[in-house]
């Protein structure tokens, strides 16, 4: 088990074998869901989830926005950005400021 880990179809996560991470290939939400609970009770500190999974795996994606660890970061995948991480990233800016300063 690694600190860093990655979830996705396998195109998109073999980049991160390459970069030494743990690297999962997993596109069902539910099943991804299942691991990153897995995961994170193997304290490990940073999931790196494609767009497409981690849009499928929401719900379990939700249960840790309120802890430290995991921080579970959405990436493009092979195929290219959904908006999905710009949409994480704009959502946490305005709860921790209080308003959209990105846009």
């Amino acid at each position: 088990m690694a600190d860093i880990a990655m979830i996705g179809d396998k195109d998109s996560v073999l980049i991160g074998r390459a970069a030494g991470l743990d690297v999962y290939f997993e596109t069902d939400g539910a099943a991804a869901g299942r691991l990153i609970d897995r995961l994170a009770k193997e304290n490990t500190r940073i999931i790196f989830v494609t767009e497409p999974v981690f849009e499928a795996a929401a719900e379990t994606v939700n249960k840790y926005k309120s802890r430290p660890f995991p921080a579970i970061i959405p990436v493009p995948d092979s195929k290219g950005a959904t908006g999905a991480a710009m949409r994480n990233v704009r959502a946490n800016v305005e709860k921790a400021i209080g308003a959209d300063i990105l846009f």
